[in-house]
């Protein structure tokens, strides 16, 4: 998401960094590219002409900070003002005095909301330590009600439905979570290829036999600014809480995202990254803001090391390569749960300081299967000591895995590369020193205290 407006970004900063100081002509000159890229991102007319207002009226006679160039002076407000129309803070999720807390879903057909639905129970089942029940009380569209069972099925958590009418059905979820002890109810509703009048009666009526705590709008972030046309229509009928956006790993230009807070006044609150069940994450308008300026997102991807590294594997690699003692057994070991944190071309978006050919690189994971299938063919003796490769042996590799000495050859020098690399990286004071060792902290212990309830 956002990569053709974090290049347009790029380019345009490129330009200012090596000015000695801004002149309003400078200004003025960076704010119309800057016009022409939000636009060309599909962001809303008027949200782009605030934002530029603002970070002009900012620039415009600033007095530098001397600890910073002008164009680092121009990141900083364009980063600050990227922040607040993307929603400011993140929206801290509280849980009512008295289970269970009720969350309302509604949406367009299509938008996603009932695999959005199972990602959201999973999220506070992994995330929360919470326990929540699934209300399938989309009776109108065929087989959603099945569909809804075989997600949930998936990651463990339980869903009611009945054969009579959503709200009946929506009112009885609420009931059944009561009796069995379910803490978050959440509820999937019915949506329409438009906006009409039997949908927003329909789901107003459910939101009244239930009294959701909080209300999410579904939106598929391919649809540009006609999701903030849509959101604007559900917010005067249910007075939304907040928007998750969904498919944004499918769209490039990131309108809907940039958009939906500014002219309906609520955030986004979590976002589905892909199309397995555990890509969806709270949504964080700082992070997003470091992302779109191509700074990266190191914080979201020292929480997906957590939570999908194994603890004692990866403590034991990062010893073994400040050692110089890190084999190809480690490095597989590595690869197969990197895989499990997400599609690579995401987890590359977020390390910082790459170049844009690097960030804009078709990155496919089936690229991984050869590099697999090269490894898999070595004796474990050379696996473990890759010096005694010789060419008669690389030969046999290459036959083995089905591939060619040369791609045997560079993933040789590729992996003495990364041993390097990675033990500089590790022992760095920095940021990306302090990735290298937190992540093989393992997994956080869900905190298990009493939270603030809302």
């Amino acid at each position: 998401m956002f990569e053709s407006l974090t290049d347009r970004f790029d380019s345009i900063f490129t330009k200012l960094r090596g000015r000695g100081r801004l002149s309003e002509a400078d200004v003025d000159e960076a704010m119309r590219e800057i016009r022409l890229a939000l636009l060309q991102a599909d962001v809303n007319l008027r949200v782009v002409r605030d934002f530029v207002g603002r970070v002009r009226e900012q620039l415009i006679g600033l007095d530098l900070s001397q600890s910073l160039t002008p164009g680092q002076q121009v990141v900083k407000v364009v980063h600050e003002e990227l922040k607040r129309i993307l929603g400011g803070d993140t929206l801290k999720i509280t849980y009512a005095p008295k289970p269970p807390t009720v969350v309302l879903l509604a949406g367009l057909q299509g938008a996603g909301k009932t695999t959005t639905a199972a990602k959201l129970a999973s999220w506070y089942k992994r995330s929360q330590g919470r326990n929540p029940l699934l209300v399938a009380a989309d009776l109108q569209r065929p087989a959603a009600v099945e569909q809804l069972k075989v997600l949930a099925k998936q990651v463990g958590v339980p869903v009611f439905s009945e054969p009579s009418d959503p709200v009946t059905v929506a009112k009885k979820g609420l009931e059944e979570a009561v009796r069995v002890g379910r803490d978050v109810l959440i509820v999937d509703t019915a949506g329409r290829l438009a906006i009409d009048e039997e949908l927003m009666e329909e789901v107003r009526l459910i939101s009244e036999a239930t009294a959701p705590h909080y209300t999410f709008l579904v939106i598929d972030a391919m649809i540009g600014q006609d999701a903030v046309a849509t959101a604007e229509a559900f917010h005067k009928t249910l007075e939304l809480d907040g928007v998750i956006l969904t498919k944004i790993d499918g769209d490039a230009r990131g309108g809907a995202a940039l958009s939906v807070k500014e002219v309906v006044g609520r955030p986004i609150v979590f976002a589905s990254t892909g199309e397995k069940l555990g890509d969806f994450e709270q949504f964080h308008p700082d992070r997003m803001a470091d992302r779109i300026l191509g700074m990266g997102d190191v914080l979201t991807l020292i929480e997906k090391a957590e939570a999908t590294l194994d603890k004692e594997q990866a403590e034991q690699a990062l010893s073994r390569l400040q050692q110089g003692q890190f084999t190809l057994d480690d490095f597989l070991d590595q690869m197969q749960q990197v895989k499990k944190m997400g599609p690579l071309s995401g987890l590359i978006g977020m390390i910082p300081g790459l170049p844009k050919e690097v960030r804009s690189a078709d990155i496919d994971d089936s690229m991984m299967g050869p590099i697999e299938a090269v490894i898999r063919s070595m004796t474990p003796e050379e696996r473990r000591n890759p010096s005694i490769i010789n060419g008669s042996r690389r030969a046999r590799i290459a036959r083995g895995s089905g591939t060619s000495v040369q791609e045997v050859n560079n993933l040789l020098d590729r992996f003495k590369q990364m041993q390097t690399y990675m033990r500089q990286m590790a022992s760095m004071p920095g940021v990306m020193g302090r990735a290298a060792r937190r992540a093989t902290s393992g997994p956080k212990r869900i905190n298990n205290k009493k939270k603030k309830r809302r």
